[in-house]
């Protein structure tokens, strides 16, 4: 499909608002494809419109007015097309100047730094059968009467904040105020007890919210993923290494494609349309991981490879300058080696020194001791929100409220959760939030520095080159303000467009209903593992999200691991980068299976089946 250029004249009126060539395509997999099913709903109950049909990534039944239930679909348009009507709004772009610029936006050498774009906003929509890729839209009659924001230097930022890039969908009016914990026991809140489902874990589905969410469709969901469909040693794959990356649903694998074959360009300082595409396509990542972890400015959100870098980040720069000689730094048993060394480092160089929350024999935080370990030498606090190795879910506000108290600042790991359950880092009260995209359905290479404005303001970059600079000569150098300050250089342009697609579409399916049909899984398999003669289970704390650690006895890891592979059942074994937390349990690896929202009962089932068998030729079972 074509995008209108800056010059181009408004089409007639009756123009379609789209690409007659996509519709017909669309219409054809739509008519061609299995009538949707819903295996887990009950009877009477109507398949959920926010989860895919076979043919299509992520249209639901209605598709249209974003996949509201019971919107109708206008006649002779094929169900899940998304009808964009022209934007009120612009977007604010370097890549596409107004046909004149006032002398006042000139810069000292002749080229504006700042220019209003006659496109009307170029980023993903939520409805449409092909979520996040861009759909065409009508020109705009006419330009904005004021210039409200910029791509960098004098608009304080480093992208538009009047362009119209939607934040991520509402929880549904009616979604579960039911903390976004998996419970193995019935746990007590203010609402009353919370009580994992009892029903028969190869039956219905328990709804999320208890009942207030649509039926979850895993197997609807499972079409969304193609590598779901390839065989290992003859077998279909089952993906039980979710800890270590989550795979990919089609609809971010069409939005990567689609941004290197229609809008590769580096972003922000060029004249032409293709970097303004990517531009806006960029930041329009940026501003959906803000509405994701409803962060309270787009600027705050800084893009970098994954959560090891995030983490580095900051102990690099606020770390080098604000931690010194006798000042402590906090983690817990629990970390991944990535909030460990860091620190280490930083502890070495500046002569300060690292502490340690212990953990029970469940694996959970102890609090009690944590409180002990706060003092006026204490900088910062850097935990995880939920434990790679253990699946632990740690109690972060409680950790983050006592740093406070303490005077120090808090940063959160939340590699391990996002995927898991809602995150807010309002609620959570921390000073710096950071995760991995490949964790939550999205590419490699790009993650996620979230900090409170005042903060990361107080913070000296910590990498020098293009992109983060407003003016540079021989003697000295000024730096763009966020988030640029902290994005030098080409970034990983395409995988964060990317990144927003897969936050697209886990907010299409629901966390709430991920949330609940994954509580569902773990539990399952908990008691099953715990069940079989032999296995000693690693990680039995009472809030726990995805992991299932466990060893065998008469085994190797490494043995169990390459039974399971034989059966086309992938695991992680090893000591998942976190070596101190399990030598306080006393191993050295573990076999995790690790769970997501596309994994089953069944496949659970056949997991267990092949750890049986191994107990059994050990005399264990």
């Amino acid at each position: 499909m074509s995008i209108p250029s800056s010059t181009a004249a408004a089409p007639d009126a009756s123009a379609a608002p789209f690409d007659p060539a996509l519709l017909a395509r669309l219409a054809t997999e739509l008519f061609a494809a299995p009538p949707f099913s819903a295996p887990f709903a009950p009877p009477g109950v109507q398949a959920p419109a926010n989860i895919a049909p076979p043919a299509s990534p992520l249209s639901g039944p209605t598709g249209f007015g974003q996949g509201v239930p019971g919107t109708a679909i206008p006649q002779g348009l094929a169900p899940g097309v998304n009808l964009i009507p022209s934007s009120p709004h612009q977007v604010l772009s370097l890549g596409n100047r107004a046909p004149s610029l006032a002398p006042a936006a000139q810069a000292g050498n002749g080229v504006p730094d700042k220019a209003l774009s006659a496109l009307p906003a170029y980023e993903p929509r939520l409805g449409g059968a092909v979520t996040g890729v861009p759909q065409a839209v009508s020109p705009p009659a006419q330009l904005p009467a004021a210039d409200t924001g910029y791509y960098f230097l004098d608009g304080g930022h480093g992208h538009p904040q009047a362009a119209a890039i939607p934040a991520a969908p509402a929880q549904p009016p009616q979604a579960s105020a039911t903390p976004q914990y998996y419970f193995l026991h019935a746990v007590e809140l203010p609402g009353g007890f919370v009580t994992p489902p009892k029903e028969d874990p190869h039956g219905r589905v328990p709804l999320a919210g208890s009942g207030h969410h649509p039926p979850f469709d895993v197997h609807a969901v499972r079409r969304d993923f193609p590598i779901l469909q390839e065989r290992v040693n003859g077998k279909q794959l089952i993906w039980f290494d979710n800890a270590a990356t989550t795979h990919k649903p089609q609809s971010v694998i069409d939005r990567i494609s689609e941004f290197y074959r229609r809008e590769n360009s580096n972003i922000h300082r060029a004249a032409h349309e293709l970097a303004a595409r990517a531009t806006d396509a960029y930041e329009g990542a940026r501003e959906r991981v803000r509405g994701f972890i409803n962060a309270p400015d787009v600027n705050e959100v800084i893009f970098v490879r994954g959560t090891t870098e995030a983490i580095n980040l900051v102990a690099k720069s606020w770390g080098s300058k604000h931690v010194g000689a006798g000042d402590e730094i906090i983690v817990s048993h629990l970390e991944h080696h990535a909030n460990i060394v860091p620190w280490q480092q930083l502890a070495a160089e500046k002569g300060a020194k690292l502490r340690v929350i212990p953990v029970d024999d469940s694996g959970q935080v102890l609090l009690d001791e944590y409180a002990k370990l706060l003092n006026d030498r204490t900088k910062i606090v850097a935990v995880t929100q939920v434990s790679n190795a253990l699946g632990t879910v740690t109690p972060v506000k409680e950790i983050v409220a006592l740093a406070h108290r303490a005077g120090a600042k808090a940063l959160v790991d939340g590699a391990q959760s996002v995927s898991h359950m809602r995150t807010d880092v309002q609620a959570l009260g921390a000073d710096f939030f950071v995760f991995s995209g490949h964790k939550v359905f999205g590419p490699t290479g790009i993650g996620v520095v979230w900090g409170k404005r005042e903060v990361l303001e107080d913070m000296p970059p910590w990498q020098g080159g293009g992109n983060m600079i407003a003016d540079v000569t021989f003697e000295k150098t000024v730096f763009q303000p966020l988030p640029n300050t902290f994005e030098a250089g080409t970034g990983n342009i395409a995988d964060a467009v990317g990144l927003g697609a897969a936050i697209d579409y886990v907010n299409r399916i629901g966390i709430e209903n991920i949330a609940s049909y994954e509580h569902a899984l773990l539990e399952y398999g908990m008691q099953k593992l715990g069940e079989i003669k032999g296995v000693r289970l690693i990680g039995t704390a009472a809030h726990k999200a995805s992991v299932m650690s466990f060893v065998l006895d008469g085994h190797t890891t490494e043995e169990v691991g390459k039974a399971l592979n034989q059966e086309g059942i992938a695991v992680r074994t090893g000591h998942h980068c976190a070596q101190p937390i399990l030598r306080r349990f006393g191993v050295e690896t573990t076999v995790r299976p690790s769970l997501a929202f596309y994994n089953t009962f069944d496949e659970i089932d056949c997991l267990l089946a092949v750890v049986r068998r191994l107990a059994a030729q050990r005399g264990n079972h």
